[in-house]
C-alpha cells in the first residue's frame, strides 16, 4: 500500500471517533447547564432560609407588632423545621457519596445475604451503625438504588433506619425508660413494619416504575464511566443531592408550618383519653409536626400523662417512617402513587400497633 494510501486508512479508521467525541462534548454540556440552575436554586433557598432567620432574629419589635401571632408562629415553625433537619440532610447527602464514589463497585453487595428476606432484615438494622434521622436516609436511600439495591430493599432501610438507630433509641429510653412497653413497642414495631413494606415492593413486578421518571434515568446512567476524578464527582454528586433535597425540605417545612398553626391542640387533648381515637389523633400530629426522630420522644414526652400509651407508641413509629417533610422528600425519588400506597400502609399498620398497646395496657 502505498504512502498516500495508507494515510487515507488511516484518516478513515480515525473518522468514526468524531461524532462519538462530539456527543460527548454536547453531553457534558447538558450537564452544565443543570449544574447551573441547581447552584442558583440552592442559593436562593439558603437565602430565603437566612432571610427569614434574620427577620427572625434582629427585626425590631414593632415589626413583629405588625405581624399576626399565626404569621409569627407559623415562620417560627417552619424555620425550626429546617434548622433542625438541614445537619441531617447534609450528613445524609455524604453518606451517600461515601457509598456511590468512595466504596469499591460491588462491596456493599458483595458482603450483604444472598436470601431475599435475611437480606432486608440487615438491611432494617443498618441504621445502626448509620444514626442518621429520616431526613438524611432520603440521599442515603438514593445512592443505594443506584448503587444496585432493589426498591423493596432500599424502601426497608429508609423506613427502618430512623427508629433502628442507637440516637432514637436511647432518647427514647431517657424519655419513657421501660413504662408501658413503649421502648419495645416501637422497636419491634418499626422493624416490623418497615420489613412489611420490603416484602411487599420486593414482589412487585416492574420496580422500576415505583420511581419518578428523573430518577429512573439516574438510575439507568448511574454505571456509565465518568472520568472525572472521585474528588470531582463528589463535588458535583453533592450539589446535584443538594438541589434535590432542599426544595423538598423548604416545600415540606413550610407546610408542616402551616398546618400547625391551622390545626387547634385543644381539639387533641379532647380525644386523648379515648383508646381508639387517641391513636389517630396523635398520628396525625405526628404527620403535621415533622419532627425529628432523635428528639422526637421528647417532644410526644409533654403529651404523656395526657395520652394513652398505644397512641405515644403509634406517634414514635409513624412519624419517622411519614410526615410532610419525609414525603415531599421521598416524592424526589418515589412516584405520587407509590407514596400513597406507602402512606397507607404504613399508617394501618401503625394504628394497629397503637391499639394492640391500648388493648394491652
Amino acid at each position: 500500500m502505498s504512502r498516500p494510501q495508507l494515510r487515507d486508512a488511516r484518516r478513515d479508521q480515525r473518522s468514526p471517533a468524531r461524532p462519538h467525541t462530539s456527543g460527548r462534548q454536547h453531553h457534558h454540556g447538558a450537564i452544565e447547564r443543570p449544574r447551573g440552575r441547581a447552584g442558583l436554586g440552592l442559593a436562593l433557598g439558603l437565602g430565603l432560609v437566612l432571610f427569614f432567620v434574620g427577620i427572625r432574629v434582629f427585626a425590631p419589635e414593632a415589626l413583629g407588632d405588625l405581624l399576626s401571632n399565626t404569621v409569627q408562629d407559623f415562620f417560627t415553625l417552619s424555620i425550626s423545621v429546617i434548622i433542625e433537619s438541614l445537619p441531617f440532610v447534609f450528613l445524609g447527602i455524604l453518606l451517600s457519596i461515601g457509598v456511590q464514589v468512595w466504596l469499591p463497585d460491588g462491596f456493599l453487595l458483595r458482603h450483604l445475604p444472598k436470601n431475599a428476606v435475611v437480606r432486608r432484615v440487615t438491611l432494617s438494622l443498618l441504621g445502626v451503625l448509620l444514626p442518621v434521622c429520616e431526613c438524611g436516609n432520603v440521599p442515603l436511600t438514593r445512592g443505594l438504588i443506584l448503587r444496585g439495591l432493589t426498591v423493596g430493599e432500599s424502601m426497608t432501610f429508609l423506613l427502618a433506619a430512623p427508629i433502628l438507630n442507637p440516637v432514637t433509641i436511647i432518647t427514647t429510653y431517657q424519655a419513657f425508660g421501660w413504662s408501658d412497653g413503649i421502648l419495645v413497642s416501637r422497636i419491634l414495631g418499626g422493624f416490623v413494619i418497615a420489613n412489611l413494606i420490603g416484602w411487599i415492593y420486593s414482589r412487585h413486578p416492574s420496580p422500576m416504575s415505583l420511581l419518578t421518571p428523573k430518577f429512573q434515568a439516574s438510575c439507568a446512567h448511574a454505571h456509565d464511566e465518568v472520568p472525572a476524578s472521585r474528588s470531582r464527582r463528589s463535588v458535583d454528586m453533592f450539589a446535584k443531592e443538594t438541589a434535590a433535597m432542599m426544595p423538598a425540605l423548604f416545600v415540606g417545612s413550610a407546610i408542616a408550618g402551616l398546618i400547625q398553626v391551622t390545626v387547634s391542640r385543644d381539639v387533641l387533648l379532647t380525644l386523648g383519653q379515648n383508646p381508639i381515637l387517641s391513636v389517630f389523633a396523635l398520628m396525625a400530629l405526628a404527620f403535621v409536626v415533622a419532627i425529628c426522630s432523635n428528639v422526637d420522644a421528647f417532644f410526644i414526652l409533654a403529651f404523656g400523662s395526657t395520652f394513652m400509651p398505644g397512641a405515644i407508641v403509634a406517634f414514635l413509629v409513624f412519624g419517622p417512617m411519614i410526615d410532610v417533610k419525609m414525603l415531599a422528600l421521598m416524592r424526589t425519588t418515589f412516584t405520587a402513587k407509590t407514596l400513597v400506597q406507602v402512606t397507607v400502609v404504613v399508617g394501618l399498620a401503625s394504628a394497629a400497633l397503637g391499639l394492640a398497646v391500648n388493648t394491652l395496657a
